[in-house]
């Protein structure tokens, strides 16, 4: 029975309505965030919505993906929007569990799985 209810809880939880629900709110607030607090360019990349300019207490370490949004001052590099891109396909699986997986999975970028898993040379923590 342990096995089945976590497969059962897994297919409610990750890639499920109730995850993109989870995706679609991130995106709301990120896009409400994002027009208070950019100073400059907006534009969509690389299915990323991109908002430049950001004070930089308005995001984590060189720019936060949150839901389809990435918040930056200005770290925009093809490398870089690759990896958020990345970030934005894990909110659409795990929707609003996605904050706290990654913060299970640790602070240390180099052995957070999300961030290997998005590239850590893309997105500037390795050369």
């Amino acid at each position: 029975m342990g096995a089945a209810y976590a497969g059962g809880v897994r297919r409610i939880l990750f890639d499920s309505p109730l995850s993109r629900a989870g995706y679609l709110y991130a995106t709301t607030v990120a896009l409400i965030w994002g027009s208070i607090w950019s100073t400059g360019k907006v534009e969509r990349r690389g299915g990323l919505i991109v908002f430049r300019g950001m004070p930089a207490w308005t995001f984590g370490r060189g720019g936060s993906c949150v839901g389809g949004c990435y918040l930056t001052n200005r770290n925009v590099s093809a490398a870089v929007l690759e990896h958020e891109a990345v970030h934005k396909r894990q909110w659409q699986r795990f929707g609003m569990v996605f904050p706290l997986l990654y913060l299970v999975a640790g602070r240390n970028p180099l052995q957070n799985r999300f961030e290997i898993e998005a590239g850590l040379k893309k997105g500037g923590y390795v050369t």
